[in-house]
């Protein structure tokens, strides 16, 4: 049985509506806009602003906890706002840089609270499918779950409240500024590109080392590399134009397998916790089915690490190759408006072939399939 709920997935839905800069370079014409003046900076004040918007949004309702799916949207705006902080570290004022640190506090405290919203929606459809003589078992669990969340609910709020998250936000307010007399360097036509092209070495690089027995942190660092290259790509999405909307398809798809498998590994965590919890007082029959359910969690872990050779495949195939011939575009539209002059055509073709950057690396390894 597949349960739908996951962050993941709650994700995906939302996205196109409210934290997707690529949205809007999907429905633009077929010509990606090149701005030679644009630089990486009003990129990143551009996304803080916009992500800004979006936390004032989704804030209230998140506060009230009437619909899951408003925390879930502000938890969404704390990590973008994380990894554009983190992306453009370079180009940013330190106050900024800084306040990265709040930012993940900030995420612990939405994830606690978002995570029992997920644990909540997935007992309620696992005892939906059960027979109807079973689904008291599943009441005292759903009561602990929903103890424990109105918990984290009132931490969560404390911490929103909280003079170190208000300040956060007040600092994220006052982004902006002159930009200054910045170099060809930091030009986004030159920096955009760069930071997509690094991050997926880093993301090839954790799934060349995955095997059949990598431990949860070793695909937890996949899930997390994967973000940090559709974050980039995302940024940079109008100036990259149609590859990039194929790679980001492709990535969501890794990401959903990578995030199937972080959800029903906590969630197998959770239960044992419970369960060896001698103050938690479930009966018999509820412990029961709290066994039933971890052997589902540990079927949806092995169904995600059996398909992820193939969504990482779809990645680092065609749709990373038209991206990569993009970006090289790119660099020869800068190295021009720079006086450069674009590279020459063997040059050029040395580097596709090979999978360079713009500094050069060693050509893509053959992906291998993760033994089981």
């Amino acid at each position: 049985m597949k349960i739908p709920t996951t962050p993941r997935e709650a994700e995906l839905a939302a996205a196109p509506a409210e934290a997707t800069p690529a949205t809007a370079a999907a429905v633009a014409t077929a010509e990606p806009s090149l701005d030679l003046s644009l630089t990486a900076h009003d990129v990143a004040i551009a996304e803080l602003r916009r992500l800004l918007g979006a936390w004032r949004r989704h804030e209230p309702g998140a506060r009230l906890g009437q619909d899951a799916e408003e925390l879930h949207q502000l938890r969404v705006t704390a990590r973008r706002i994380d990894a554009t902080l983190g992306l453009f570290k370079r180009q940013l004022p330190g106050a900024l840089v800084q306040a990265r640190k709040t930012t993940k506090a900030v995420l612990r405290t939405l994830g606690t609270a978002r995570d029992l919203d997920v644990q909540l929606a997935e007992l309620a459809q696992y005892a939906a499918q059960l027979p109807e003589n079973e689904r008291a078992a599943a009441e005292p669990l759903r009561s602990y779950l929903e103890n424990e969340r109105v918990r984290a609910r009132t931490r969560m709020v404390r911490a929103l409240d909280s003079e170190p998250t208000r300040r956060w936000l007040e600092t994220l307010s006052l982004a902006g500024g002159e930009r200054g007399d910045l170099s060809a360097a930091e030009r986004a036509l030159v920096v955009m590109p760069e930071r997509v092209r690094r991050r997926f070495r880093k993301l090839r690089k954790s799934v060349a080392k995955l095997r059949g027995k990598s431990s949860m942190e070793d695909y937890h660092l996949v899930r997390r590399r994967a973000k940090q290259l559709r974050y980039a790509t995302e940024c940079g999405a109008n100036m990259f134009g149609k590859p990039a909307d194929e790679l980001l398809r492709a990535l969501r798809r890794l990401q959903d397998r990578l995030g199937a498998h972080q959800d029903a590994y906590m969630a197998q965590n959770r239960l044992a916790s419970i369960a060896a919890d001698q103050a938690s007082g479930l009966p018999p029959p509820t412990l029961f089915l709290m066994g039933r359910l971890a052997e589902h969690n540990l079927r949806v872990t092995q169904q995600a690490r059996e398909t992820l050779t193939r969504s990482w495949r779809k990645v680092r195939g065609k749709r990373w190759r038209a991206l990569r011939a993009r970006l090289a575009e790119l660099r020869d539209s800068a190295a021009a408006a720079n006086g450069a002059g674009p590279i020459s055509a063997a040059t050029a073709a040395a580097e596709t072939a090979a999978g360079s950057s713009l500094a050069g690396h060693s050509p893509e390894p053959e992906v291998r399939p993760v033994k089981h």
